[in-house]
């Protein structure tokens, strides 16, 4: 999960995939300039976070929760 320290919708979704054990990596765009341009080239050169890295190497943003599950089943 791609995300910044002052995203509510980050905090939102870390809480609900905490909450269902699903794990995942959290890595914060302000402190690392790879990971920013992964989340520009994402979004169309925008900084849209939280952006997730599924396995399969697709992405998503702003998830909702059944999302996250449904890509990961």
């Amino acid at each position: 999960m791609f995300s910044t320290t002052w995203c509510g919708y980050c905090r939102r979704l870390k809480s609900q995939m905490d909450s269902e054990g699903i794990p995942y990596t959290e890595v914060n765009i302000e402190n690392d300039e790879d990971a920013a341009a992964f989340v520009m080239k994402a979004n169309e050169g925008n900084q849209t976070v939280p952006t997730l890295l599924f396995p399969d190497g697709s992405t998503a943003t702003n998830p909702s929760l059944a999302e996250v599950k449904e890509r990961i089943a």
